[in-house]
């Protein structure tokens, strides 16, 4: 061994020792792994692939951080035969992956050995570079491993994942995360076995209950504890208390990528908790984007498309609630702002449903297939043709009547009859059920043609707008 080879061994050895407690205690086989038993139980297929070193198809890890993506991908690296290479999306680009593939080739043509390629956080490659990757793994010159903390059905080009089997891992347990503290608590060679902690059960509890099931994010915690508490003159013990675990990890954090997954499914589930009416989960799911940081008038916008949506005319004060709430909370900002925002919350979720104003897509709809019909001449503008062309003759003001209505065409003639809008009855709503029905029924009796049968049975072209909460 040469001096260099002395020297980069010995920095190599510093580097292990120095590593944070995450690292150190990192899984090296199976058997030590904690958690995900749904994918690596005893007979599952991925645990067979592992241990028999079969692992001949690509596979993708999705799940949150902290939850083992990486060290299920260490364990296969320690566990076969074949050799692996390890890079980073955030790091590497298409370079970096044309030399891997070279090596690939070289190793596979002398040596028969197959390569085994990690990528970490794989959906920060673009298109391109993952356009890149695609044809190696077809041909089996790479076996891909790719993590991802995204759903890799959309930040992974579809050609990638119909190739690969896409494994889900959830956020540990509070069991789990309980063995893995106590394991780094016990372990002698890389956690605090050596050292004399006592951790009180209330700081443990602390712990677990705000490590948000990332067990990256409990080691953390707990290396700072130990590390910051003075041991004691007298046994030389290192006390954890409640204190010191609150100090450790203030605040739980919050999974939330204004670009991600997470964004799109949290404020899908808002919307829908508003929808259907649940104030509670509403809040909920309110708190967690506010707390993440997500821009108030991104709700408050989603939060007016609602109140059209799904209210309308059951409760026309639910349109203006919401943007007198974006109106105040321009006027006052955060963090007084929150109030507006909740109260508006709270008043559409408890507020009747109706999503009857979706009628205007069945009316767009007729237009898309059937063209638009021409205009009624007395309903023409009577200020520019009425002389030369009668535009406008024939038209009677409703004002002019009792009631304050007349029966007359309207609609283009092929349309008569037609109906789009629908009330429920829902709230303020339902009064308006009594009087279109009369009016429609007499205006079918001037205009000489049938009412619909059933005066509640929705138009045929009325089709439900697409979920807009994404």
């Amino acid at each position: 061994m040469t001096i260099m080879d002395l020297f980069e061994h010995a920095m190599h050895e510093r580097m292990v020792h120095e590593a944070p407690l995450s690292a150190r205690m990192r899984p090296r086989t199976l058997d030590e792994f904690i958690g995900q038993e749904h994918i690596i139980g005893p007979g599952k297929l991925l645990r067979r692939a592992i241990e028999a070193d079969r692992l001949f198809s690509s596979i993708i890890f999705t799940g949150p951080p902290g939850t083992g993506k990486t060290t299920l991908a260490q364990v296969i690296a320690n566990s076969t035969r074949a050799h692996f290479e390890t890079i980073s999306a955030v790091l590497a680009g298409v370079a970096e992956l044309r030399r891997v593939i070279q090596e690939a080739g070289e190793r596979r043509r002398l040596h028969g050995q197959r390569t085994i390629l990690f990528i970490d956080e794989v959906h920060r490659w673009n298109k391109a570079q993952q356009d890149a990757l695609l044809p190696h793994v077809e041909n089996g010159m790479v076996t891909l491993i790719g993590a991802t903390t995204e759903n890799p059905y959309f930040d992974v080009i579809s050609a990638l994942v119909s190739r690969s089997r896409v494994f889900q891992l959830q956020p540990l347990t509070e069991a789990n995360l309980n063995a893995i503290l106590d394991n780094a608590l016990q372990d002698t060679e890389r956690g605090y076995g050596n050292r004399n902690v006592r951790l009180d059960e209330d700081a443990r509890e602390h712990l677990l209950s705000l490590s948000g099931g990332d067990a990256r994010n409990l080691l953390n915690a707990l290396e700072l504890a130990v590390e910051t508490t003075t041991p004691s003159l007298i046994d030389g013990s290192i006390h954890v208390t409640l204190d010191v675990a609150q100090e450790s990890i203030q605040k739980r954090a919050v999974i939330y990528d204004k670009s991600g997954d997470a964004h799109y499914d949290t404020i899908s589930a808002f919307i829908k908790s508003v929808r259907g009416s649940d104030p509670d989960a509403a809040l909920y799911w309110l708190a967690k984007m506010l707390a993440a940081g997500e821009d108030p008038r991104f709700i408050l916008r989603r939060l007016i498309v609602l109140s059209g949506e799904d209210i309308g005319l059951a409760d026309p004060h639910a349109i203006q609630v919401v943007t007198s709430a974006a109106y105040a909370f321009e006027y006052i900002g955060l963090p007084e702002g929150i109030y507006p925002i909740a109260e508006a919350t709270l008043y559409l979720a408890t507020a009747p449903k109706s999503n009857s104003a979706g009628a205007i897509f069945a009316a767009q709809k007729l237009i898309e297939e059937e063209g638009v019909g021409p205009v009624p001449v007395h309903l023409m503008d009577a200020n520019r043709d009425a002389k030369g062309l009668g535009h406008g003759k024939g038209y009677q003001y409703p004002h002019s009547f009792p009631g304050h209505f007349t029966p007359q065409q309207y609609l283009p003639t092929a349309l008569l009859g037609r109906t789009f809008y629908h009330p429920s009855d829902q709230g303020y709503e339902s009064q308006i059920t009594e009087r279109l029905e009369r009016w429609r029924k007499l205006q079918a009796e001037g205009l000489g043609y049938d009412t619909p049968s059933d005066p509640s049975e929705k138009d045929e072209h009325a089709d439900p707008p697409a979920d807009s909460s994404r």
